[in-house]
């Protein structure tokens, strides 16, 4: 099942939630409320996406002189991409990570993080940036912003639930008793964010796929994946950390602890996704001109793979007490 037909079967599957939860608990009237708030909260949030989440990390706006080969190499990708280019911004944290933000292409940013300009190669910077954009290109904010209006319209409704204990709010007897409201009310909202969360896992693998098409190297995006997960652990990204609502935009999960592909975790495991995308690159053929050797296992965590020079864009001594900008 492709990645469009997985997100359009799941939406479909919290609306059916919706719909059934609301004429249980809500009434019609309820569930018309309790859409109509939940709809206008989430269109302000993603009106003004780029610049909330954007000001949570501490992004700082480039230009062409500030980091003239990602610049160059961004637009390249974006032109591939059919995209207009999308304003770069910079994260000084050190954990290697990136995220695409913007209600539209022709408002949209990427963000990266000092930390994987410090320590990964060119080929897999390009993958990271070819998968961001890809984000970009699906409308996967869009997408997410659609389903986070459905899944608080569940939460809503739950709430109109408990309020009512047992009612609707139009004076109906609810057809389950006070106890089947109760369960509507703890299982409805743990039901829509299964279903959310998995959304946003298929979501991830969609943009690993077009990315890789992007770039031309799946195997590319496999090593970054791979070396981006490794070296994570031992670098905390403190604005995630303080902000982990906002984990679900970045390549890879920026938390702490939340490793496993399970229900309830916004990005699927590395492995399975390294996978997928190794299948990619044996349909797709080795990519022409690559700039560095796949890795045939998953670098060390906590530094630079022997053998493999840290990114093109850190400085000589930005891992030694040097500077912070890897461009500066």
């Amino acid at each position: 099942m492709s990645g469009y037909v997985r997100t359009a079967v799941l939406l479909a599957a919290m609306t059916a939630i919706f719909v059934g939860v609301g004429f249980v608990i809500g009434g019609q009237q309820g569930m018309v409320i309790a859409f109509l708030v939940a709809c206008g909260m989430n269109v302000f949030a993603w009106w003004n996406s780029d610049r909330v989440v954007l000001g949570m990390h501490n992004a700082q706006p480039i230009g062409p002189a500030d980091a003239p080969r990602l610049f160059a190499m961004t637009q390249a990708l974006a032109t591939r991409a059919g995209l207009p280019m999308p304003a770069l911004y910079v994260i000084h944290e050190d954990q290697p990570n990136a995220f695409a933000t913007g209600r539209s292409p022709d408002r949209a940013a990427v963000a990266v993080n000092t930390g994987l300009l410090d320590l990964m190669p060119e080929r897999e910077v390009a993958g990271v940036i070819a998968h961001e954009l890809a984000h970009i290109r699906n409308r996967d904010t869009l997408i997410m912003t659609i389903t986070a209006t459905i899944a608080g319209a569940i939460g809503m409704l739950a709430q109109f639930g408990f309020l009512f204990g047992g009612r609707t709010q139009d004076g109906r007897q609810n057809p389950f008793g006070p106890i089947g409201a109760i369960l509507l009310v703890v299982l409805a909202p743990i039901a829509a964010a299964v279903v959310q969360m998995a959304i946003s896992r298929s979501r991830e693998y969609e943009a690993d796929r077009v990315g890789a098409e992007i770039a031309g190297d799946a195997e590319g995006l496999a090593n970054a994946l791979m070396r981006l997960e490794a070296y994570k652990e031992g670098r905390v990204n403190e604005a995630a950390e303080a902000n982990p609502a906002s984990a679900h935009v970045f390549i890879i999960n920026p938390l702490s602890g939340l490793r496993m592909d399970g229900l309830f975790s916004t990005h699927p495991s590395t492995a399975n996704r390294v996978a997928a995308l190794q299948a990619l690159a044996g349909r797709m053929g080795p990519p022409p001109g690559a700039m560095t050797p796949p890795p045939r296992r998953m670098p060390q965590a906590g530094g630079p793979r022997p053998g493999v020079q840290p990114g093109p864009w850190s400085n000589p001594g930005s891992h030694g007490g040097g500077r912070r900008n890897p461009w500066g």
